[in-house]
């Protein structure tokens, strides 16, 4: 299930990064690792809400493992982390909004602006219908592809390029309407399937934030 990755090359340690606009980002700028959802327990299983489980998979990692604490100016769930090798790694900050998924935007902008995050360390993740079940793909900047998240999140910052990295759902089944499809809780049967999935795209996220390439 997991794709081939291309070698990368790590950034050299005090390597000065540019953002979009050619100028520089402030030496110590944390990540921002958006995961995209709806909130409370009734949604915690379902398809819409891949991106916070990917979120889990990666605060498991921490050692000890990351916890999440409401950050009330943000209207967010939030936890600090370390991510890389140890002495070497790159702060990060996950978080996923405590509004439900079409309002995400808020939030996500509010974020932004507290943390002082450009959009070259943004990334947001998010289940895609137009991917294959248990696929994922790193990309920067492009369409929204009808995904309410990402359109709420593009309006709010007024611009779209920022890392998204798409979770595969696949399609609905029949003629079910997608809107209730997403709104479903994976079966049993995909348990397994969507673990690999959430480790692939921690995995992904990991390895763009250590080398800054996806």
């Amino acid at each position: 299930m997991a794709s081939k990755q291309r070698p990368t090359k790590t950034p050299r340690a005090g390597r000065t990064q540019k953002g979009a606009t050619g100028s520089p980002i402030p030496e110590g700028t944390p990540w921002l690792i958006i995961g995209l959802g709806n909130p409370g327990p009734k949604y915690a299983n379902t398809r819409h809400n891949v991106g916070r489980m990917v979120l889990g998979e990666l605060a498991g990692r921490q050692v000890p493992q990351a916890s999440f604490a409401t950050h009330k100016r943000t209207n967010t769930e939030v936890a600090d982390v370390t991510i890389g090798p140890v002495g070497a790694g790159r702060k990060a900050i996950l978080a996923y909004p405590r509004t439900y998924m079409n309002v995400s935007g808020g939030p996500v902008k509010a974020l932004v602006e507290f943390y002082k995050i450009p959009a070259e360390r943004l990334i947001v993740i998010y289940d895609d219908l137009e991917r294959d079940p248990g696929d994922t793909q790193l990309r920067r900047g492009g369409g929204d592809k009808g995904h309410n998240g990402l359109k709420s999140i593009s309006s709010s910052l007024g611009t779209k390029d920022y890392w998204r990295l798409s979770c595969g759902i696949g399609r609905p089944p029949g003629r079910m309407d997608p809107a209730a499809y997403v709104l479903k809780p994976f079966p049993k049967s995909e348990d397994a399937d969507v673990a690999i999935m959430c480790a692939d795209a921690a995995d992904a996220v990991e390895r763009v934030i250590i080398t800054g390439q996806a």
